[in-house]
């Protein structure tokens, strides 16, 4: 008989969390989890879910405004309701946390609704009772984070806003992260007057130089006004009569002030102080290639280590530590080349590979193609958005090295393109590759001549 409560406990129920639970049980563990907060963690709650609903929402105005040229017309006003889209996300959110729990409880893992905290290496306090594990992981995700400055406590982070009582009519988005251009997008979709401000010269630093520029202008003709090279310096009164003193000198008036500056590990009160885990100055748990931090029965995964913050990557991680921990089958490590992401702004990005300044820097013979254009629906719909679209090759051995899109559906479309150079796709595969016409995606396989 085991002196431990479960062979694996784990800290956090969110994406990797969840996977590495469940896929445990399933391999014969005794495993535990402990959720304090979301069932399915930031992605299911205020994150990717959510974030995507209010893109959807965001865009129908414009849907509505592009029909025009088709044909389609109102009758009356067009009225949008705050709190109708904000309580049916919350219904369908509420309808996936059901489905996480019953995952679990189907798999055989033993639920516990609070928050743990470690006692010693194997023992967890949760709400005053003490659980034993052989073995923990931590998978307790990542926390917005706002910087220090006079009256940040009046600004809001993207948690927050998924959940406010009514939308202002003035928005300051406060950032320069993909977090930043999602939200400053959603809010002046739904009818906000919004302005984002980044420190920065550009925002969305490491992603391809080009595609920077480029969604710069796309946002700017979606109405929402960029302030670069700027910061906030203070916030004084009260919503929705806020004072925004900038650094620059100049102050806004705004509703709201929204920051999106980036997010920390969430390991708060979780009890690691003491049992000699290294981190890193931000929080960042450091584990090694198998996950394993430098305490070795416990484990971490996801974002509270610091890795690429997407859930595909905590489920894979989640995966591969059930395997590697109870399979007899040892699994394939992750693999953290060519993963594809998207920003869903408005025109979306999507993109995999290297940039064109990260190719440069690694090889001698870089060929670019590139097609700019302006997609079929909007040659009736009067819309003056533009799609950018993006391939580079090493010229010497023909090989993809990286594809970018700013465009509608551009997720849709990198996610196939993402397999195929993970597969090794060459220029020459795309060239002879027959196109789906008409559709923007044809584009990508009819770039013959490289950028001079």
């Amino acid at each position: 008989m085991s002196q431990f409560n479960y062979d694996l406990f784990v800290i956090g129920a969110g994406s990797g969390g969840v996977r590495l639970a469940r896929m445990s049980a399933g391999y014969g563990a005794r495993v535990g989890i402990a959720e304090d907060r979301f069932m399915g963690g930031t992605c299911v709650n205020v994150g990717c879910v959510p974030k995507k609903l209010f893109v959807y929402a965001s865009h129908v105005r414009e849907d509505i405004d592009d029909g025009a040229g088709f044909g389609w017309g109102l009758n009356g006003d067009l009225k949008f309701d705050w709190q109708t889209l904000r309580d049916n996300k919350n219904t369908e959110i509420s309808r996936l946390n059901g489905i996480y729990e019953s995952l679990l409880a189907n798999a055989g893992v033993t639920i516990h609704s609070g928050r743990a905290r470690f006692i010693d290496r194997h023992t967890l306090d949760i709400d005053g009772e003490l659980i034993t594990a052989e073995r923990i992981a931590i998978a307790t995700g990542s926390w917005p984070f706002v910087p220090d400055f006079p009256g940040n406590e009046k600004a809001i982070s993207s948690n927050e806003l998924f959940y406010l009582d009514s939308l202002p009519e003035t928005a300051v988005v406060l950032g320069g992260g993909y977090i930043a251009v999602e939200m400053a997008g959603i809010l002046a979709g739904l009818g906000v007057k919004t302005c984002l401000v980044y420190r920065g010269a550009l925002f969305l630093r490491g992603f391809d130089q080009e595609i920077r520029d480029f969604v710069k202008t796309e946002v700017e003709k979606k109405g929402v006004e960029l302030l670069f090279n700027d910061n906030i310096q203070s916030i004084e009164g009260d919503a929705p009569n806020l004072r925004v003193s900038l650094k620059s000198g100049n102050v806004l008036e705004t509703g709201m002030v929204l920051a999106a500056t980036g997010r920390r590990p969430h390991i708060h009160d979780l009890g690691l102080e003491g049992l000699g885990i290294n981190t890193r100055e931000n929080g960042e748990l450091i584990v090694n290639e198998l996950y394993q931090t430098s305490v070795d029965n416990i484990f971490a995964l996801g974002d509270v280590t610091g890795g690429m913050q997407l859930t595909p990557v905590a489920l894979a991680e989640g995966s591969f530590l059930s395997a590697h921990l109870y399979c007899d089958v040892k699994p394939t490590p992750v693999d953290y080349q060519n993963i594809p992401t998207a920003v869903f702004c408005q025109p979306n990005i999507a993109t995999v590979g290297l940039t064109e300044e990260q190719a440069r820097e690694r090889y001698d013979n870089v060929q670019v193609f590139a097609s700019e254009f302006r997609p079929l629906k909007h040659t009736l719909s009067g819309s003056n958005e533009r799609t950018l679209m993006k391939l580079l090759v090493e010229g010497d051995s023909d090989r993809i090295l990286g594809a970018h899109m700013v465009g509608a559906e551009a997720g849709e479309i990198i996610q196939g393109i993402a397999v195929a150079i993970r597969a090794g796709a060459t220029k020459t595969d795309f060239d002879t590759t027959i196109g789906i016409h008409p559709t923007a995606a044809e584009e990508f396989v009819t770039m013959r001549q490289p950028r001079a």
